[in-house]
C-alpha cells in the first residue's frame, strides 16, 4: 500500500514535470502559438534555407524578437514564417533578413537588419522579398575554394618561403618577445584612450579616401619614378663620375665661403636692391640684352683700326611729327617764365594707337614696370640680416 508521503511526492513530481514541460514547450517548441499566442507573423522569401531551421531564433539588431516558423518550398526558393513576439519593438519594413551563424560551428539564425530607422514598419502578413535577404557562404564552397587555393601554391616556392622565413627569424626570439610586449602595451594604451583612438580611425578614413581619389596621380607618379630610375640606370657611369668629382668641388666651395666670410654676405645683401629693380623691369632688361650686342657690333664698324671714329650725324626734325594727343590738359610753360611752376601733370602721355607714325620713339612704347615690392617687408629685412651674418 502506497503511503501518503509517497503519494505527495508523486504529485509534486508530476506538477514539476508539467511545469517544466510547459516552460520548455512555451519557450523553445512554440506551443503557445498552437493555442493562439500573441505576436505577428511575417513571411520571408529565401533563395535556399542556408541552414536555417524551424524554431530557430529571429533577432533584431542582435536581440531575440521571435522564432522561425514553418518552412516550405516555393517556385523560386524557400518561404519561411517568422513569429515576431508582441514585446518586440517596431521593425522598419525596409529591413534586410540575413541568415548567419552564431559561431564557426554554431547554429544558423535569422537577423533582421534595418536599412533605416524610419517607418513604415512590419505588420501582420508583411513579406520580406528575396532581394532583401542574404545567405551564408555554403561550407562546401568554402572548402572547395580553400582546396583550390592550396593546390595553386607551388610546393617548391612554399618550401623556399618557409626556409627563408626560418632563417630570417632564427635567433630573434627575444626581439619578437619585445615586439609582442610593445604591441600589447600599445593596445592597452589605445583602449585607455578609446575616444582619441576612435577619432583617429575616423580621420584616417578621410585620409584614405583622399588617397583613393588621388590614385591616378599616384599611378602617374609611380610611372614617372620608374622612368627616372631607368634614366639613373642608363646614366650610371656619368653619376659615378659626378659623385667622384663632387667632394673636391664641395671642399673648394667650403674654402671659398670660409675665406669670403662676412664680405660675401655683404655682397649678396647689396645685390638685393638691384635684383628688386630688375624684377620690376624684366621686359626692359630683356630688350636691353637683345639690342646691346647689336650696338657693340655697330661700334666695331664705326671705330677703325687706327682708333679713330668715323661717323656722320644727320639731324632730322619733325619727321615724323611729334605726338601731342594726350597732352591737351597740360599747361604750356615758356622757358622764360620764372613764376612758381604749377602742379606737374603726371597723367600726360601719348594716346595715339600703337603703330602710328607719330612719335615712334615715344614713351608709350617703353615697357611698363611691374608693381614694385615693399622695400620694408619683414621677409626682406630678415633676408638681409641673414646674408649679413645674422647681425
Amino acid at each position: 500500500m502506497i503511503t501518503r508521503k509517497v503519494q505527495l511526492q508523486v504529485v509534486v513530481f508530476v506538477l514539476v514535470a508539467l511545469v517544466g514541460v510547459s516552460y520548455v514547450g512555451y519557450s523553445y517548441a512554440g506551443l503557445d502559438r498552437m493555442f493562439g499566442g500573441s505576436g505577428m507573423v511575417v513571411q520571408v522569401r529565401l533563395a535556399s534555407s542556408g541552414g536555417l531551421f524551424t524554431n530557430g531564433e529571429v533577432t533584431y539588431r542582435g536581440v531575440q524578437v521571435g522564432r522561425v516558423g514553418p518552412m516550405r518550398l516555393a517556385d523560386e526558393g524557400i518561404e519561411a514564417d517568422l513569429y515576431i513576439e508582441d514585446s518586440a519593438p517596431p521593425i522598419p519594413a525596409d529591413t534586410e533578413a540575413v541568415v548567419t551563424n552564431r559561431s564557426a560551428v554554431g547554429e544558423q539564425y535569422l537577423d533582421l537588419r534595418p536599412r533605416s530607422a524610419e517607418g513604415p514598419f512590419l505588420t501582420e502578413g508583411s513579406v520580406i522579398e528575396q532581394d532583401r535577404t542574404s545567405l551564408p557562404l555554403p561550407v562546401e564552397q568554402v572548402m572547395s575554394t580553400l582546396d583550390n587555393m592550396v593546390a595553386s601554391v607551388p610546393l617548391e616556392s612554399l618550401r623556399t618561403v618557409v626556409r627563408e622565413a626560418g632563417e630570417a627569424f632564427q635567433g630573434t626570439g627575444p626581439d619578437l618577445g619585445r615586439l609582442l610586449d610593445s604591441a600589447d602595451a600599445f593596445t592597452r594604451t589605445a583602449v585607455e584612450h578609446l575616444p582619441q583612438t576612435s577619432r583617429l580611425i575616423t580621420d584616417a578614413r578621410t585620409v584614405l579616401n583622399t588617397q583613393v581619389e588621388q590614385s591616378p596621380a599616384i599611378d602617374s607618379f609611380s610611372r614617372d619614378l620608374r622612368l627616372l630610375a631607368d634614366q639613373f640606370k642608363r646614366s650610371d657611369g656619368d653619376l659615378r663620375r659626378l659623385i667622384g668629382a663632387t667632394p673636391p668641388v664641395a671642399e673648394e666651395t667650403s674654402a671659398l665661403l670660409a675665406e669670403s666670410g662676412r664680405g660675401l654676405g655683404l655682397v649678396l645683401a647689396n645685390l638685393l636692391t638691384p635684383s628688386m629693380i630688375f624684377e620690376t623691369r624684366t621686359d626692359a632688361t630683356e630688350q636691353l640684352l637683345v639690342y646691346y650686342p647689336l650696338a657693340l657690333d655697330a661700334t666695331g664698324e664705326v671705330v677703325g683700326a687706327d682708333g679713330e671714329a668715323r661717323f656722320a650725324s644727320v639731324l632730322r626734325f619733325f619727321e615724323p611729327e611729334p605726338c601731342i594727343r594726350g597732352y591737351e590738359d597740360t599747361v604750356y610753360r615758356p622757358g622764360t617764365d620764372t613764376s612758381p611752376a604749377p602742379e606737374v601733370n603726371t597723367q600726360a602721355r601719348c594716346t595715339l594707337p600703337y603703330g602710328h607714325p607719330s612719335s615712334v620713339r615715344g614713351s608709350q612704347r617703353a615697357p611698363k614696370g611691374a608693381p614694385a615690392p615693399d622695400p620694408g617687408s619683414l621677409s626682406q629685412l630678415l633676408g638681409v640680416d641673414l646674408l649679413r651674418g645674422g647681425r
